[in-house]
């Protein structure tokens, strides 16, 4: 996993969170989720969708693929693929 950083123009920065860098030294954080990953009961699925417009982008059996698919694609310098059809495993 990438530990870039990328800032915008307000000084706020774009990653996907990991305690390898303690953005805490900083000072007070804001976290804003671009995903969230729950189970359907009824498809017996876990699928990755995005926070905002809860698009479905990715759908599989083990919710460790759905965070490896989160870790890949949601990277600094990647945008949300939310004009994408789900991946299919």
């Amino acid at each position: 996993m990438s530990t870039t950083l990328r800032f915008d123009r307000r000084g706020g920065i774009e990653c996907l969170y990991t305690e390898a860098v303690d953005l805490r030294t900083l000072g007070r954080l804001r976290v804003v989720r671009a995903t969230e990953i729950a189970f359907d009961p009824d498809e017996q699925r876990w699928e990755v969708r995005c926070a905002a417009s809860r698009k479905l982008l990715q759908s599989d059996p083990s919710r460790a693929a759905c965070l490896a698919w989160e870790h890949a694609n949601l990277q600094p310098g990647t945008l949300l693929p939310s004009n994408q059809p789900p991946s299919q495993p």
